[in-house]
């Protein structure tokens, strides 16, 4: 039954417009943060407050009463701001899946677990895609030869030494190869 609350609510919260709407805001904040997994990965306490912080400000984008809850109304003018429409209904039902106190609203709380949630998807999501690319499955490890492999695979040729290229722009320990932490950056 929990799986078919998540499910349903994810529907809307792995939206593209919302991973789009928080990359604008980090992309506009002062924080270092780039990519959705960021947002819980463990790291400093400066950088868990800074995290914190950025997701509050998130947080009152869509708690346009600035109550500290997201009504069903306000998370239908979000969505209908960037361009996705929702009806009162699903707006509810996503409500419903999150709300742990049970006040048909989300609590900042709340949308704090939706968001751990959002970023284990995308390490997960991530962690598929690295291993697309690895010539050896297992090796944790993506050589010129596995992208180039992966890249003509989704039609777009490039020449073993234009892998070679691209490879050393995330190469940050300069060993010719892309480990999943330099893929990640590579990625975000």
């Amino acid at each position: 039954m929990a799986t078919d609350r998540v499910s349903k609510s994810s529907k809307w919260f792995s939206n593209k417009g919302l991973r789009l709407s928080l990359h604008r805001r980090r992309s506009k904040s002062s924080s270092a943060l780039s990519s959705p997994n960021s947002l819980m990965s463990p790291y400093t306490p400066k950088k868990d407050r800074a995290r914190e912080d950025e997701l509050k400000e998130v947080f009152r984008h869509f708690d346009s009463d600035g109550d500290g809850r997201i009504s069903a109304l306000e998370l239908r003018a979000y969505f209908r701001s960037i361009g996705e429409y929702m009806s009162h209904e699903e707006a509810q039902s996503a409500i419903n899946d999150l709300d742990a106190d049970q006040d048909n609203m989300l609590d900042f709380q709340d949308f704090l677990r939706l968001m751990k949630r959002e970023a284990n998807d995308y390490d997960d999501d991530l962690k598929t895609a690295f291993e697309m690319f690895e010539m050896e499955k297992g090796s944790g490890y993506i050589t010129p030869k596995g992208l180039q492999r992966m890249l003509h695979r989704l039609g777009d040729a490039k020449s073993y030494d234009d892998c070679v290229a691209m490879i050393h722009v995330f190469d940050i320990d300069g060993n010719g190869v892309l480990d999943f932490h330099e893929f990640n950056q590579m990625m975000a």
